[in-house]
């Protein structure tokens, strides 16, 4: 089998489109997640701790000369990510939360028929009671 035909049995596999897909959708609910931490989270949060950024916060390794800047630690974008991965991790699982839920919902009002192994045991059960 050729290289090429290998590829085309691999690409339109369900499976691969499926992946596809599912980055595709990852990565714009990533950039709506992002937004809504950055436009929707953050500022009540900065006004609560008195307007502080913290993408400022840095300690200073080396001092700037000249037109060398200066060489610093930037532990505040740390932070800043740190909460922010808070926030995204928390809305995250409160929507699977969400999802799950409805899953089970759906699953409690569609009740299965039993299978034809099930019918004849229960048969067979009822018979042996009506001979007792």
């Amino acid at each position: 089998m050729g290289i090429l035909q290998e590829f085309k049995e691999f690409a339109v596999k369900g499976n691969a489109i499926d992946m596809a897909v599912g980055i595709i959708v990852g990565a714009a609910f990533g950039k709506v997640i992002s937004s809504l931490v950055a436009d929707v989270f953050m500022p009540p949060i900065g006004v609560l701790i008195g307007g502080m950024d913290f993408t400022k916060l840095a300690f200073t390794l080396k001092e700037a000369a000249g037109n060398t800047p200066a060489v610093t630690l930037n532990y505040g974008n740390f932070i800043q990510t740190l909460v922010d991965f808070m926030i995204i991790a928390f809305v995250i699982f409160m929507a699977i939360k969400f999802i799950n839920r409805l899953k089970k919902k759906e699953a409690a009002t569609v009740t299965p028929e039993p299978s034809n192994e099930e019918r004849l045991l229960t048969e067979i059960r009822d018979l042996l009671k009506e001979r007792k």
